[in-house]
Order: C-alpha cells, then structure tokens, then sequence
C-alpha cells in the first residue's frame, strides 16, 4: 500500500467539510483507492494538469469537488501527496 501524505493547503481545504459526512466518506474512499493503487472509476474522470500544477492529477469526488494529487517515490517508498480539495473556482 502507497502512504499518503498531506499538504498544508489540502489540510485546511478538508477542515471545510469536517460536519458533512457524506463528502467525507467520499474523500476516504478516493484516497484509500489511491493508497491501494487501484484503479479511479471513469466516472471520476482522473486526468494530468498542466500549467501550474503541470505533473499533478486531478479527479472529480463528485460534480464540482476535485482532488488534486502527486505520485512519486520517497527513499524507495511509493507516495501519494494529497495537495488540494476544493470546486474549480477555488482551486484554478
């Protein structure tokens, strides 16, 4: 299993849905599948950045709720950086 770490920026966006459960469970079920390194639904549309988060992936939680995260390999451990959580409007 990849460990997940979490930016500071991604820390304060999840503190926005700490009373809504339902989004919640969403956020943790996303980043368990990104842990696990199975495969994000199509429904989710998973996608590369470009521009300022060029390298980055982005998904939709769900309609206008997007994950945006990085993969890379720390000291031979296999990482997943969760760096924001927001609407388009917030996040571009």
């Amino acid at each position: 299993m990849k460990k997940i770490k979490q930016s500071t920026a991604f820390k304060r966006d999840l503190k926005r849905f700490r009373h809504d459960k339902r989004r919640l469970r969403k956020i943790q079920e996303v980043t368990l599948l990104l842990a696990k390194g199975e495969k994000i639904p199509a429904y989710m549309r998973p996608h590369r950045l470009i521009g300022n988060y060029e390298g980055h992936m982005e998904l939709h939680i769900e309609g206008d709720l997007l994950l945006i995260w990085i993969e890379h390999n720390d000291i031979g451990e296999e990482v997943i950086y969760l760096v924001r959580l927001g609407s388009h409007s917030e996040l571009f």
